[in-house]
């Protein structure tokens, strides 16, 4: 059997195209009768780049992305609700910023958290680029005890944004 899905990580790197994965986070939301909470991760700035800066930098990002997704999630709602009637910011519980290591942070919120199902958008930079760089969504679908949906996300050439 099965288990229900009641606590869906959507986790966004806030490129203007990931809005498209929270679509599918949006709509397995409504299906399962299902919560979102939203993860960005912020890598860190190395300390010998900035000294005593960089714990202000590391809030300053923090609060822009917090933000950012915000302003975002407005946006989408009120777009998605008067195209396919789906009232998506009552679904959102949670806004994560984490600094730290992408993969390391969406394995943790998620098993923190206590979410079923991690979504997130995957950019599909080709062969060499996963071979050699790797991917934070092959690497999170490879790690996870929890089922990964991945979306692939358009270029951005064909922006589902600029829809938004």
């Amino acid at each position: 059997m099965i288990p229900p899905i009641k606590r869906i990580l959507y986790a966004t790197d806030l490129s203007r195209n990931s809005v498209y994965a929270f679509y599918y986070a949006v709509d397995l939301a409504k299906r399962h009768g299902a919560e979102i909470l939203i993860l960005n991760v912020i890598e860190p700035i190395p300390g010998t780049t900035y000294g005593h800066f960089r714990d202000k930098l590391h809030h300053d990002q923090h609060e822009v992305s917090v933000e950012m997704i915000k302003n975002r999630l407005e946006k989408f709602c009120k777009k998605v609700q008067g195209r396919e009637n789906l009232a998506c910011g009552s679904l959102v519980t949670k806004i994560l910023v984490q600094i730290g290591d992408p993969v390391e942070e969406i394995l943790k919120a998620a098993d923190r958290e206590g979410c079923d199902l991690i979504v997130l958008g995957n950019h599909g930079k080709g062969f060499l680029a996963q071979t050699f760089l790797g991917s934070v969504s092959r690497s999170v679908l490879d790690r996870s005890k929890k089922p990964v949906f991945l979306i692939p996300l358009p270029s951005e050439e064909t922006s589902v944004w600029d829809e938004i």
